[in-house]
């Protein structure tokens, strides 16, 4: 089976395409390093061709409401297109559980990107996780702020981006079926938690400051909002043993 994967060279799409090719699959990795655009379509529809679905894992680095949604939706808008004028049976897209209630910054893309879905007659599968345990990672990378760690005061319950990956692909190689069941980490935690120990493991040493995010973005991350409702799947891997992995 042949499987396009868009944003194939971010955090989550590398690891797609891996659970693509160790499914016995084809993927077609598709990103402006070879030659697609997905902001304005071009080469979109020639990567298309024969494929049996498409993965969506692209993603956009701005906090700003009005550039996730602009992103968010252009992008999905043009993979829509595209997979028509080929034929593609099945689109397949990702989202974070609790964006659509929080509906602020970056969730506010996710947001809409769920509801151009939703208007569409069929042919899509939408699967909702929490933030991956890489998350922790980045935020250590954006958020020094001299001899100080600033980490958003956050509740969570963080799972492998690897058990994502795989998820999307099984979905992909199955029949379009609209809204999928979360999927969840195996614990809550809380951020700033989750980043003294990786700054631990890695050998660095600052203090970690959480920080409380103003506005409804800031107030989903506290209240709970982004934690997973009753009835979803929960992954394996624990933060901490995905941790020892990455400190070795």
């Amino acid at each position: 089976m042949k499987i396009v994967v868009a944003g194939a060279t971010g955090s989550l799409g590398a690891q797609v395409v891996d659970a693509v090719r160790s499914g016995g699959h084809e993927p077609v990795a598709i990103s402006r390093r070879s030659g697609v655009d997905l902001l304005s379509g071009a080469g979109l529809t020639g990567v298309m061709q024969d494929a049996s679905a498409v993965i969506d894992a692209s993603a956009t680095s701005s906090t700003s409401a009005k550039e996730s949604i602009a992103f968010f939706t252009t992008v999905s808008r043009n993979l829509l297109t595209a997979e028509r004028e080929a034929g593609v049976p099945h689109h397949v897209a990702i989202s974070i559980i609790g964006a659509a209630g929080v509906d602020a910054n970056y969730y506010a893309g996710k947001a809409a990107q769920e509801r151009l879905l939703e208007a569409e007659p069929g042919g899509w599968s939408l699967l909702r996780t929490t933030q991956f345990h890489e998350f922790a990672r980045q935020l250590v990378a954006h958020g020094r702020l001299g001899p100080l760690q600033a980490v958003p005061t956050m509740r969570s319950q963080p799972i492998a981006a690897a058990e994502v990956a795989a998820e999307l692909v099984a979905i992909a190689t199955g029949d379009p079926r609209g809204i999928e069941p979360e999927l969840a980490g195996p614990k809550e935690e809380r951020m700033a938690d989750l980043v003294r120990r990786y700054l631990a493991a890695t050998g660095q040493r600052r203090p970690v400051i959480e920080v409380p995010i103003p506005g409804p973005w800031g107030r989903g991350m506290r209240d709970g909002s982004l934690l997973p409702g009753a009835g979803a799947r929960l992954g394996r891997q624990t933060f901490d043993e995905w941790l020892a992995v990455q400190s070795h």
